[in-house]
């Protein structure tokens, strides 16, 4: 199988470069893959365009009809990994297709492309976006290229315009040249309340949460199979990260395990699990750190010194902990406060 792709060298150092994917053009023969390139009337990048042995694909299972599941990596974004750091899938129906979160860098966008393509050919029609963490929506611009219309909660394209540059700047440093190519996509459909999206066969109903883990959070529940998309509102062994409410976290989390579901997919580890199980020890987790929030706050603990032991007998349970608990406890401190 060949692909298309450009060239694409950082202005500031010459020397790294990466080849771009561009979706779209692929085909079993070289020939044929240069006779649809040549038709391209615009691509998103300048520069030569070629056509390449396809690149690496990522690796997905079929965890039911129809939906396919990628675990990411449980581990800060870095050169090993190239920002595939958080879970991502796709539903296929009978004219078209949803990919559900994109990964950490453009990279990661194209090898969720290819996997997507090995499995058929119809149009990918919608990028839903979780929520506005970096590793769950840098690669959507490969998508955003295939025809795809990004969706998202009606809050995500201010907080991605707020955000693009300082997103851009801290994944692509810990990346590296392997982060060339990698943009914040445009937000194309915002969600305030719900939405369904026909895929032909199945619907795929999304819902915008009020603010919880951010204040962007956006499921997604598979009508045909039952399964749910919960982004970054479940972790399962990745520490979670509080970057929204925790109040609102707890009680969106509440109301969303009183609805039924066949599994879930979290935004980190699994990538499947049971339903309402999965969310256990995550309702758990922010229960003691509520309390151990409060009581510090009580006690008259200044919040240097709270975040140095709230939530620390939880340590066990999460990979990352000491990555992320600090700034939940510091988010929790200054949300509670204040009651």
């Amino acid at each position: 199988m060949f692909e298309a792709v450009i060239l694409l060298c950082l202005e500031a150092a010459p020397d790294s470069c990466r080849q771009v994917m561009v979706p779209g053009y692929e085909a079993a023969q070289l020939a044929t893959c240069q006779s649809h390139l040549a038709t391209a009337e615009a691509l998103r990048f300048n520069g030569p365009a070629d056509c390449a042995d396809q690149g690496p694909v990522a690796e997905f299972h079929e965890i039911a009809d129809g939906v396919f599941a990628h675990r990411g990596i449980i581990s800060d974004a870095d050169r090993a990994n190239k920002g595939d750091v958080a879970n991502i899938a796709f539903v296929l129906g009978d004219t078209a297709i949803a990919v559900i979160d994109s990964g950490g860098s453009r990279l990661v966008g194209e090898k969720v492309y290819r996997a997507i393509r090995a499995k058929s050919g119809l149009p990918i029609t919608h990028a839903i976006l979780t929520h506005m963490h970096p590793d769950h929506m840098l690669g959507a611009t490969v998508f955003e290229d295939a025809g795809a219309q990004v969706v998202g909660h009606t809050n995500l394209g201010r907080a991605l315009a707020d955000r693009q540059e300082s997103y851009l700047s801290s994944f692509g440093g810990l990346i590296g040249p392997d982060f060339i190519g990698t943009q914040v996509p445009a937000t194309d459909i915002e969600v305030a309340q719900t939405l369904s999206v026909d895929l032909g066969g199945r619907t795929l109903e999304l819902t915008a949460w009020r603010q919880a883990h951010t204040s962007t959070d956006l499921t997604v529940r598979d009508s045909k199979t039952g399964v749910l998309f919960s982004g970054d509102l479940v972790f399962a062994e990745h520490a979670p990260a509080l970057d929204g409410s925790l109040v609102g976290w707890q009680s969106v989390l509440d109301e969303l395990v009183s609805q039924p579901a066949s599994g879930v997919v979290p935004g980190h580890g699994g990538p499947y699990l049971p339903w309402p199980q999965a969310a256990a020890m995550l309702q758990h987790y922010l229960d003691v750190l509520a309390q151990e929030t409060r009581a510090a706050i009580a006690a008259g603990e200044s919040l240097g010194n709270a975040v140095e032991h709230i939530a620390e007998g939880e340590a066990e349970n999460w990979q990352l902990f000491d990555l992320f608990n600090p700034r939940n406890a510091t988010v929790a401190y200054t949300e509670l406060e204040w009651e």
